[in-house]
């Protein structure tokens, strides 16, 4: 058994072939992985490849690659480890109890362990619950004369044993299509926990797993799954079965490597945790706080910002960017993306949210001749302003700052 190599990079960083164990199969591993991927996930660069906000895991060949997020490039490394698996807890993405969630300081903690070890669990639950039984379609030839008679078959199959039918009928047990799946994850998880300290869990769950039909599952299988009132248990499993599926990547390259990847766009984290700190908060107030609301832009475009804030007749924008703006100044792209969120919602301020220590800095109104008509004679012109805010993502112990909604709200200067 090849011993597990680690390597613990950062978003944006570089990693050559021949640093820390990192082969040239290791590299067209991953670069075939990235076409698959539309090159979203790294940039290719001699005998290298620079990361980009993908963030996550990945493990091929004996070699497990860590990509943690990291805001400000200058930071201390050491205070951002163990950041990625806060913020899945915070945005639903991983259960809050879960033991690896719950351990997160651990430096050698890997996160594709910490979701095969959720998975097994959810798994061992709903076979210790007792796992439910389908009906389904089976041709066999029996001894039995029993649903329909295959007469082609019969007649292929039982041209010597006449004793015996060919039918097509319906029985009754764990060899479904739910079962399948789970299976098929388990199969890819007991291939990535060899030797690991999930090995004995693995074997535990296999033992006591129904034998079922190994059959290959697509994507478009997975998401027409649906569940009723007997299989609603099976919700958690399957959503950690369809994560880890849909990530294998077996015999992608030249060689015989098999790679499993989890990774996540920071750029989507970073909206979601901002949108779900909002809404918690403001819960019970006279804040009304939705996310990716849509209106139509022209044709079949749409606009959607991040986050839209309701308090009373005001309406506040908010677009997050998971990056440092180049000079402390924004883009003027985002810029004109914020006067056309303000026009089409009538939203009286916009703010670009960046992370980083927390800065104040003024609204500005956007020098347009814009005019509105509050009555058949009557206009008014129009004043939206605008502004980049900044809200530091850990506080002063390296935690995930749980108040984070308080800078933000102070930002918008919200009453």
């Amino acid at each position: 058994m090849k011993k597990i190599n680690n390597i613990s990079v950062f978003e944006h960083q570089r990693l050559y072939v021949g640093q820390f164990g990192f082969k040239q199969s290791h590299l067209d591993a991953l670069l075939k992985l990235n076409e698959y991927h539309d090159g979203n996930y790294f940039e290719p660069i001699a005998k290298g490849i620079k990361f980009n906000q993908y963030v996550g895991v990945i493990q091929v060949d004996a070699l497990t690659i860590e990509i943690n997020p990291k805001a400000d490039k200058n930071d201390d490394d050491y205070k951002w480890k163990g950041v990625l698996l806060k913020m899945l807890t915070a945005c639903g993405k991983l259960k809050a109890e879960s033991s690896g969630a719950a351990n997160v300081k651990r430096q050698n903690l890997n996160l594709l362990e910490v979701y095969f070890e959720l998975y097994l669990l959810e798994v061992e639950s709903l076979v210790r619950k007792g796992l439910i039984k389908q009906y389904r379609k089976q041709t066999k030839n029996t001894k039995a004369l029993k649903g329909k008679l295959e007469f082609a078959g019969h007649i292929r199959k039982n041209i010597v044993h006449k004793e015996r039918f060919n039918t097509t009928h319906q029985v009754y047990d764990s060899n479904h299509f739910l079962h399948q799946v789970l299976q098929k994850a388990l199969t890819i998880v007991t291939q990535f926990t060899k030797g690991s300290r999930l090995q004995d869990l693995v074997n535990r769950v296999q033992i006591n797993f129904p034998e079922v039909d190994n059959k290959s599952i697509t994507a478009k299988q997975l998401n027409e799954i649906q569940l009723n009132r007997k299989s609603s248990g099976y919700n958690g499993a399957l959503e950690l079965a369809r994560l880890i599926i849909l990530n294998y990547s077996p015999d992608i390259s030249s060689g015989k490597e098999k790679m499993l990847s989890l990774l996540f766009d920071m750029n989507e984290l970073w909206e979601t945790y901002i949108l779900k700190q909002l809404q918690k908060a403001c819960a019970g107030t006279d804040i009304l706080v939705s996310g990716q609301e849509s209106k139509s832009f022209w044709g079949s475009n749409s606009l959607r910002p991040d986050v839209v804030l309701r308090q009373g007749k005001k309406t506040f924008i908010i677009d997050t960017k998971w990056k440092r703006p180049q000079k402390s100044s924004a883009s003027v792209s985002d810029l004109r993306q914020m006067y056309t969120y303000c026009r089409f919602w009538d939203a009286e301020k916009a703010m670009l949210l960046y992370p980083g220590d927390y800065a104040e800095n003024k609204f500005k109104s956007y020098l347009t001749d814009d005019y509105s008509k509050h009555t058949s004679d009557e206009t008014s012109e129009i004043d939206h302003q605008c502004k980049m805010g900044f809200v530091s993502v850990l506080d002063d112990n390296g935690e995930l700052d749980s108040n984070i909604w308080k800078s933000i709200l102070s930002l918008l200067e919200t009453e």
